[in-house]
C-alpha cells in the first residue's frame, strides 16, 4: 500500500536537493576557478623558465667543477638545465653504453661514456646520437688516454625509464638517461646525478626547429650537438578550459535560479 506524498514532505525534499545542488555547484565553481589560477601559477613559472635558458643557451660554457663548489651536486640538473657546460677529464671508454633515443633523424641510441676527473668524480658524457643497426660503428672518444676537456649542455638525469618501459639494468637495456642506475651497473663510483650532452648546438633557441641537413644520415656516428631545447607549454589552453568550466557552473546556477523565479 502506497502513502501519498505529502506537501510537506515533498517540499523537505525539494529543500534538500536544492541545498545538494548549491553545495556541488559552489564546490565546483571554486575548484575549476583553483586549477584555472594554478595554471596561471604554472604558466609564469614556465616562461620565466624558457627565458631563462634562452639565456644560458648563449652563454660561454662554465666549469662544471667550479659548479659543484659553488652548489649541492643534487640541485644542478635542475637548476642549470642547458647551461654550457666544461669538464676535463679521461675518458672510462670501456664503460660505454647506449641508451633508446628518438630523434629527427629517427630512431637509434644515445651514447654515454662516463668521464672521470681529476678529483675522482665521473660524469655521464652523452657522446651523441647512432642510428639503429650503427651501433658497431660508434666510434670509441678520441683521445682514450690522456686529459680531455668535454663541452656541453648540462642536463637533468631522467630516472626508472622512458614510457611504459623501465630500465634493464641486468640486460643492459636502457630507455633513458639514469646516471644513477648506469653508473651502479657499470661499476661506477662518484658518478655525478647529472649528465652532459656533448656539443653545443649552433644558433640554438628554445624551441627552435632545426632543419635536417640532407647528408644526416652520413656517419661518422655518434653525431654530437644534436640537443633539442624544447618545453611543452598549453597551460594557455588549460587556464581557458578550467575558467571556462567556472564560467559554465556560473551561468548553470544563473539558469536554475531564473527557472525556480518563475516557478514562485
Amino acid at each position: 500500500m502506497t502513502h501519498p506524498v505529502t506537501p510537506q514532505g515533498a517540499s523537505r525534499r525539494s529543500a534538500i536537493s536544492k541545498a545538494i545542488l548549491t553545495i556541488v555547484g559552489i564546490a565546483l565553481f571554486f575548484g575549476f576557478v583553483t586549477l584555472g589560477t594554478w595554471q596561471v601559477q604554472r604558466r609564469a613559472w614556465k616562461l620565466d623558465l624558457m627565458e631563462r635558458v634562452e639565456t644560458r643557451l648563449h652563454q660561454p660554457p662554465v666549469s662544471v667543477a667550479q659548479l659543484l663548489a659553488a652548489e649541492p651536486a643534487a640541485e644542478l640538473g635542475e637548476k642549470h638545465a642547458y647551461q654550457p657546460v666544461f669538464a676535463e677529464g679521461r675518458w672510462l671508454a670501456d664503460k660505454t653504453v647506449f641508451t633508446q633515443a628518438l630523434t629527427e633523424l629517427g630512431a637509434g641510441f644515445w651514447t654515454l661514456t662516463p668521464l672521470e676527473t681529476a678529483s675522482g668524480q665521473v660524469v655521464l658524457v652523452n657522446r651523441g646520437f647512432v642510428p639503429e643497426g650503427q651501433r658497431a660503428s660508434a666510434q670509441p672518444p678520441e683521445p682514450t688516454q690522456g686529459t680531455v676537456r668535454v663541452e656541453g649542455l648540462l642536463r637533468s638525469a631522467e630516472p626508472d625509464g622512458g614510457f611504459l618501459r623501465k630500465n634493464d639494468a641486468a640486460n643492459g637495456k636502457w630507455y633513458s638517461r639514469d646516471v644513477a642506475a648506469i653508473g651502479q651497473a657499470q661499476g661506477l663510483a662518484n658518478v655525478q646525478p647529472f649528465f652532459i650532452d656533448q656539443g653545443i648546438p649552433q644558433g640554438a633557441h628554445v624551441n627552435a626547429d632545426t632543419p635536417t641537413p640532407a647528408n644526416a644520415m652520413q656517419g661518422p656516428w655518434p653525431r654530437s650537438g644534436m640537443t633539442v631545447v624544447k618545453f611543452h607549454n598549453s597551460h594557455t589552453v588549460y587556464i581557458l578550459t578550467w575558467y571556462g568550466l567556472a564560467l559554465m557552473v556560473l551561468g548553470a546556477a544563473w539558469l536554475v535560479v531564473r527557472h525556480e523565479r518563475k516557478r514562485v
